[in-house]
């Protein structure tokens, strides 16, 4: 399963230290965030991408990703997006719910609560088979 960091350099404690080097965040971050545009080309026809609880930078870099996808002319249409939060905010509604899936191009949902609860209850939907297109 890929995982990505994408970093604001300047708001971790860690990118004061003397050895943190700016231009491997910075490299590395790009190739992550490479990464993340290719798991959401592939997205198209089915995919499903959750924001948890990220109110500012993962709901801006996946908008950029969408954005990306599709100016390289691939199709991104039929997939699920979802933000979950305890408080919906005006970036995870608009570029995870609303922007991405606009004009019938997915469906896009807003799941408000404790994630501790409603992380948990999503893995025993899924497994269980609970859900129906």
């Amino acid at each position: 399963m890929p995982f990505t960091a994408h970093l604001s350099i300047g708001t971790d404690i860690a990118h004061f230290h003397p050895s943190a080097s700016g231009a491997a965040l910075g490299e590395t971050s790009h190739t992550d965030f490479r990464l993340l545009a290719e798991l959401v080309r592939r997205m198209d026809g089915g995919g499903v991408y959750l924001n948890v609880g990220s109110a500012v930078i993962l709901p801006e870099v996946f908008l950029k990703c969408v954005t990306l996808v599709r100016n390289l002319g691939h199709p991104l249409t039929d997939f699920t997006t979802a933000n979950f939060d305890f408080i919906q905010s005006y970036r995870p509604l608009t570029n995870v719910v609303r922007r991405p899936t606009s004009d019938g191009a997915g469906r896009g949902y807003s799941v408000t609560g404790h994630h501790e609860l409603l992380i948990p209850l999503l893995a025993a939907q899924i497994i269980c088979g609970g859900y129906t297109k």
